[in-house]
């Protein structure tokens, strides 16, 4: 791999439109693409009536995280992942958090090359349980998760999408064999929100990640409570019955607190209590597995026994205690807990 001629691999979710466009059908804004211009995303280019992903194996970001930043509570608590990164999002959140990489002004920006090999090479040889693919939308990487998943499963690695869900459910069904965890973010349960700080639409979201469920991927959700957009009690409680009607009353969901940045600084972090009253609201309709997130040391980032309410896994930040979880179970009164172990 060239890097300083490459162009990118060819994309595989496209169909030729009129003239030289190309219709490109990776997420759910479903671009029309003129030749040589870029879709949405800003990485998907249409080169001579062929759509070309720019990003290939164009990393702008590489860790070894702990599973519990992605958040994941549920999917090898306590191991670490291979965390890798690109630039580009389909999504223009007012909000984002890492708008440096998710809106670059040009694709060769800080970025190295990392063959697929390679990846799956630097997450053996550093220990690491699985790789994720996060930090900017992965759906934009899809021909390189492709390929290194395929490489990961075969040497026991599992997959992780750290995800807006915008995928389209075709490329979704085409990716599955290779992925094992969806880590979702439902920005909100309004349409508005969607359109007007994300500039989409959020049933596409909920029908690929109802998709996820379907193919069998272990699916955890992650809701950013901003004050006055969407953390209404009504609004949230409509989410959490969506979620536990579709995805079942064992998924996981994380309430984070928002913080000021990019184009939202005029907004204070979400209040403590707010997210509080969020949790109990969720666990009031039975959802099993509630958890507040950016707040660190707080009594509800620990997993708790949905039947005797034993805390099963200890969490101090990103040290995870599991010594009372005994093969997924509560070792306090056998109750199963639902985890990939």
């Amino acid at each position: 791999m060239n890097e300083s001629n490459f162009k990118g691999k060819e994309a595989l979710q496209y169909e030729a439109g009129s003239g030289n466009s190309v219709i490109c059908s990776l997420c759910n804004h479903r671009c029309h693409i003129k030749d040589q211009k870029f879709g949405k995303c800003g990485v998907r280019e249409n080169q001579g009536g062929r759509l070309f992903a720019r990003t290939y194996a164009r990393v702008s970001a590489e860790a070894i995280d702990p599973i519990e930043k992605k958040p994941l509570n549920h999917f090898l608590p306590g191991t670490y992942s291979y965390s890798l990164g690109s630039i580009g999002c389909n999504f223009s959140c007012s909000h984002c958090q890492n708008w440096h990489i998710s809106q670059p002004d040009h694709i060769e920006r800080m970025l190295q090359m990392i063959p697929p090999e390679e990846a799956v090479k630097r997450a053996r040889s550093h220990n690491c349980a699985s790789i994720s693919w996060t930090y900017n939308e992965p759906t934009l990487w899809y021909e390189y998760t492709r390929d290194i998943g395929a490489l990961a499963h075969h040497e026991n690695l599992k997959t992780i999408y750290v995800t807006n869900g915008y995928m389209t459910e075709d490329a979704l069904n085409n990716l599955a064999p290779v992925l094992d965890a969806w880590r979702v973010d439902l920005k909100s349960f309004s349409e508005k929100f969607y359109q007007t700080i994300c500039k989409a639409h959020l049933q596409p979201v909920l029908d690929t990640t109802l998709r996820a469920k379907e193919l069998g991927l272990h699916i955890e959700t992650v809701t950013l409570i901003i004050p006055g957009l969407n953390d209404s009690m009504e609004e949230m409680g409509k989410l959490i019955d969506w979620v536990i009607t579709n995805l079942g009353p064992d998924t996981p969901m994380h309430f984070t607190r928002f913080h000021p940045d990019f184009h939202m600084t005029e907004r204070s972090a979400t209040p403590i209590k707010t997210l509080e009253k969020i949790y109990e609201l969720a666990r009031n309709k039975g959802l099993m597995y509630p958890y507040l997130g950016n707040v660190g040391g707080h009594k509800y980032e620990h997993t708790y026994c949905p039947k005797c309410g034993k805390i099963v896994i200890n969490r101090e930040g990103y040290s995870v205690n599991t010594d009372n979880l005994d093969k997924a179970r509560c070792a306090n009164c056998n109750e199963p807990i639902h985890i990939v172990a």
